[in-house]
């Protein structure tokens, strides 16, 4: 599966900050354009991997994974 996500952008003083849009809580910060893109990605991997974790766990046991389309 390949998802795209939109990663926010800006220079700040001689730092570039970065969001991104579809997941709440996935920022950094690097000193370049570059790394910063690296590092959201990292980061963004790191929470999707962590949610899937947490979704299983609360399911407990006997659940089912379907995947959604929008």
């Amino acid at each position: 599966m390949n998802n795209l996500y939109t990663a926010i952008v800006k220079k700040d003083g001689n730092w570039w900050i970065g969001w991104i849009e579809e997941i709440p809580g996935v920022n950094c910060q690097e000193p370049t354009r570059e790394e910063l893109m690296k590092s959201l990605g990292v980061t963004l991997k790191e929470a999707l991997e962590f949610n899937r974790q947490e979704a299983i766990a609360a399911a407990g046991n006997d659940w089912q994974a379907e995947q959604i389309a929008i």
